[in-house]
């Protein structure tokens, strides 16, 4: 089975080159490509990707969902595997998610720890061993069986909570794997923010998600409270 790895970015010039090296670093020949997928970034995110010898998708749609929709539909692999720009999936990550497909998962995700000291991240991070759904996320990075992906039409266009959406379809199939290692997971969002505001709005966030607030209303809610957001 041959693995499609997809990255949606936006404005991602300082970080994306460093990433795309340690993805193909420790890729094997169950990688068959790494795709970015740029949401229109104002930066040069697209030239230091085609600088570093990759190949960068420009989305005429802004938004990590539609980004990852797009990437979807271009890859080529059987697996296709989501990672955020600023998530390090365990060196180990192409044998690891072709090992989970061999052992029956159609879907999956890693826990995920923080590139900080910080205890309070270290907590935080703990809890992602749980099979909750307010325990995942896209940082954890997201493997999908290609002809589920499709059967499940994809990734909802949200704006935000995209993957938490399509995990609780995944979710309710009963065949998605929490591999029991950590990806690493940059906490610049925590170091320009705090670590209770970020986890407050975290939680706000989830419960509107949760009680069916629209997407607007948790764009918004997002967006006013947390700096650093990445809606374009």
């Amino acid at each position: 089975m041959k693995i499609s790895i997809i990255i949606p970015t936006y404005n991602e010039a300082d970080y994306i080159q460093e990433l795309l090296n340690y993805l193909y670093k420790h890729a094997n020949s169950s990688v068959a490509e790494i795709l970015v997928v740029d949401g229109q970034s104002i930066d040069h995110t697209p030239q230091k990707v085609q600088d570093a010898g990759f190949k960068c998708i420009i989305s005429p749609q802004k938004g990590r969902a539609a980004q990852m929709n797009l990437g979807a539909r271009q890859a080529i692999g059987d697996i296709l595997y989501f990672v955020h720009a600023d998530s390090y999936p365990p060196k180990s990550y192409a044998n690891d998610v072709v090992q989970s497909i061999e052992n029956g998962a159609e879907s999956g995700c890693y826990r995920f720890s923080f590139d900080s000291d910080n205890w309070l991240l270290k907590v935080n991070s703990w809890f992602t061993r749980f099979d909750r759904l307010m325990c995942r996320g896209g940082d954890q990075t997201l493997f999908i069986k290609r002809d589920l992906f499709e059967k499940l039409k994809g990734f909802k266009n949200y704006a935000i909570m995209e993957d938490f959406e399509i995990i609780k379809r995944l979710r309710e199939r009963g065949t998605f794997h929490i591999i029991p290692k950590s990806a690493v997971v940059s906490a610049r969002k925590y170091e320009e923010n705090s670590y209770l505001k970020v986890n407050f709005i975290n939680l706000i966030i989830f419960l509107m998600f949760y009680f069916g607030a629209s997407e607007n209303t948790m764009v918004h809610a997002y967006k006013s409270l947390i700096s650093g957001t990445k809606f374009g």
